[in-house]
């Protein structure tokens, strides 16, 4: 069976597809992210190795916790990094009969990324900017076509789908930035769309491991920010 590496295990988390579930978080990231809050997962080479079987032992030990809508969901770092030992942990929960999801920033794409998010329930697909121009500064990566081919082939698809856009005072609190998300995720076949406020819970990591933490300039928004966002957003796309 294929091995991966893992950063760590969140147990009955409620946040990350519908249910308890037993959140996986692979180590490795493509993606460098101004305001990201666990810097630690970046490198693919930590974490701890283990095995496809070691993961299933732990899945059936949660398994009568996840009722009838819970199960298993694949986050991060970026998964996809490791799509092949993503593949191998969603045919096992195939077999074990359990939900399972996938939590992607869409940074990397090809075919067993494909194969991988086809066997998944659903995908969450956390998009950090919603144009070429703001998703390099956020990312620090030049690779908003990578994202563009995922959305244009779950389009294609209809994998039924969450959308997150962490929202931060100064960079996407605008209503014309919630345009150029409605009009990205335009044609998705979207379960769940959710606008996340920005936070700083992830700047001790930053100082842990002698980063400067490169989120200074944001700030969270308020919540009737939010909320007014919240909908202007499901205004345009119709909801």
């Amino acid at each position: 069976m294929t091995s991966g590496h893992v950063h760590s295990y969140e147990t009955l988390g409620a946040l990350d597809g519908p249910g308890l579930r037993l959140v996986i978080f692979l180590q490795g990231c493509p993606l460098r992210c101004c305001y990201c809050h666990n810097p630690d997962t970046w490198e693919t080479a930590a974490g701890q190795p283990t095995s496809v079987a070691d993961i299933s032992q732990r899945i059936r030990r949660f398994m009568p916790y996840f009722g009838r809508r819970g199960g298993v969901t694949l986050s991060g770092g970026e998964p996809l990094l490791q799509a092949a030992f993503c593949l191998e942990i969603l045919r096992e929960c195939q077999r074990l009969g359990v939900h399972s999801a996938i939590d992607t920033g869409g940074g990397v794409w090809n075919d067993v990324c494909r194969q991988a998010t086809d066997l998944a329930d659903i995908v969450i697909l956390d998009i950090k900017a919603a144009n070429a121009e703001l998703w390099q500064a956020v990312t620090g990566r030049d690779a908003f076509s990578t994202l563009l081919q995922l959305i244009a082939d779950f389009r294609a698809s209809q994998r039924p789908v969450w959308v997150r856009q962490v929202v931060a005072k100064g960079l996407n609190d605008s209503p014309e930035a919630m345009r150029d998300l409605a009009a990205l995720v335009a044609g998705l076949n979207i379960e769940r769309m959710e606008l996340l406020p920005y936070h700083e819970m992830g700047r001790s990591k930053w100082d842990k491991l002698g980063l400067d933490y490169a989120a200074n300039h944001l700030q969270p928004p308020t919540p009737d920010l939010l909320a007014d966002l919240q909908k202007v957003l499901a205004a345009l796309r119709g909801c």
